[in-house]
């Protein structure tokens, strides 16, 4: 930018700001611009300009004067005489199941000729949230079991010039009930069925301070479908702690839609506080498994293929987690997939065990993994080097066996049963006159005999009678 060239434009922007502060402001980016020599200067002589500039201090200067000006803007159109007032009938009402319908008229005081008007609306509970709108109305979906609160004004817009009004407070106070009556732990899971349909299963405890006559009762809210459980699951004191919806209202084909759940209750004892929970539809979704699963073997490689889970988002929609189990080694893996197929390098003497499942991706919120396919076996365990072992194996065996055998054998006395003692034959010619070696080797052989009589005893004993 050359010298001349500044100059013109500091007289032009003389001309254009009609305020003093105004020209102050351009007085002081152009100070801060130059060698940092600020001159004095009025309204009604321009100040010539001696000083070398550069675009970085140029640069530097233009920001401090928007940001200056941002900030007596609305002094320039108060002092024009514009007056901004709030919105008038400011109310808030319940439309539906945590549905707030906020409605409010503008000020008939307003000037609107020549200007833009706005409305500023800001959400200071449940949720904080602030945005806004041209229009006299606006809904916005909230749990309202803690009450809710908001406050609007007026914005006038007039050449990129904003002003705003005073806050307007409206708030819808809790509803009644006592407190640790109300249910906790909900939770939702949506499945999609065969037929496209969407069914809905919801569990909760009931609350600490709940009456053990509490009677809750749940309604589901989609869009503008309400609708109240039918099919309940009580605990012991009979009290309503599951629902299951077998068909919903809801949209497999939306996304990130809500599904508002409303339980309240009744019981003789105690006014029971109502509870509300705002649900991502697909962030609730109990995926379904992948379906016609092969898994195979090609050389060291395993290859599985499959199809993606019954549901009306593309394939390109899901991820999946594949499981992995060396059945000969005990090793698990569990990766991570993008795709409808998978190979992976694999120890071929290994059988392995295999599994996978699905989610979502990056269609909408991330559901509910599924439950992990049937097991798929592939391959087979193969031992190395096996004649070694078995013979060994075979030894042991033989060895112990034979040691138990003997064993019992000489518990049972077995072996004298199995060889008794041959007996010595008797001779059925007896001397008459057997001499002393005879009679005694007689006497030996029947006494040792297992199976002598009484008779023969007695008989040995007369032989040794000296009378004979």
């Amino acid at each position: 930018m050359t010298q001349r060239t500044f100059e013109q434009t500091e007289r032009t922007l003389h001309r254009t700001f009609e305020t003093p502060q105004l020209y102050l402001i351009f007085y002081l980016m152009k100070a801060l611009t130059g060698d940092g020599r600020a001159q004095p200067v009025s309204p009604s002589s321009p100040m010539p300009v001696k000083c070398p500039v550069t675009m970085a201090s140029v640069g530097r200067g233009f920001l401090i004067l928007l940001w200056t000006v941002t900030l007596v803007q609305p002094d320039v159109l108060q002092a024009k005489g514009v007056q901004v007032f709030p919105p008038v009938n400011f109310t808030l009402t319940v439309s539906a199941l945590a549905q707030v319908l906020l409605h409010w008229k503008p000020n008939p005081r307003q000037e609107q000729s020549n200007y833009t008007v706005r409305y500023d609306v800001k959400i200071l509970s449940p949720v904080p949230e602030e945005y806004d709108t041209k229009k006299t109305h606006s809904i916005r979906t909230a749990a309202l079991h803690n009450g809710f609160s908001a406050h609007i004004r007026t914005l006038l817009l007039h050449n990129d010039i904003e002003m705003g009004s005073d806050w307007v407070m409206e708030k819808i106070p809790p509803p009644p009930g006592a407190p640790e009556t109300s249910v906790t732990n909900l939770s939702c899971v949506t499945r999609i069925t065969i037929s496209s349909t969407v069914s809905l299963h919801c569990t909760w405890l009931p609350g600490q301070g709940a009456p053990e006559d509490t009677k809750y009762f749940l309604f589901y809210r989609y869009e503008k479908y309400t609708e109240e459980c039918q099919d309940y699951v009580k605990d012991k004191w009979h009290r309503n702690t599951e629902c299951r919806f077998a068909v919903t209202h809801i949209d497999p084909e939306e996304v990130d839609n809500l599904v508002v759940i409303h339980i309240n209750g009744s019981s003789k004892y105690a006014a029971i506080k109502p509870f509300q929970q705002l649900f991502n539809q697909n962030a609730i979704e109990k995926v379904n498994v992948p379906r016609n699963v092969t898994v195979f073997l090609e050389q060291n490689d395993l290859l599985a293929t499959w199809e993606k889970p019954i549901s009306s988002f593309r394939k390109e929609c899901f991820k999946y987690e594949l499981y992995l189990f060396n059945l000969k080694s005990g090793t698990k893996q569990i990766l991570k997939i993008s795709s409808n197929d998978f190979r992976v390098r694999i120890d071929g003497t290994s059988q392995y065990a295999v599994q996978i499942r699905a989610n979502h991706h990056i269609c909408c919120a991330r559901g509910v993994w599924s439950d992990w396919t049937e097991i798929i076996y592939v391959g087979q365990n193969k031992l190395e080097n096996t004649i070694p072992w078995i013979l060994a194996v075979l030894c042991v065996l033989t060895c112990c066996t034979l040691l138990l055998v003997a064993v019992i054998c000489k518990i049972n006395h077995v072996w004298s049963k199995l060889f008794p003692p041959i007996p010595t034959p008797s001779n059925k010619f007896r001397d008459p006159f057997p001499n002393d070696y005879e009679r005694a080797r007689t006497c030996t052989s029947e006494t040792e005999t297992e199976f002598g009589s009484f008779t023969e005893d007695l008989y040995c004993s007369t032989l040794d009678d000296p009378v004979f």
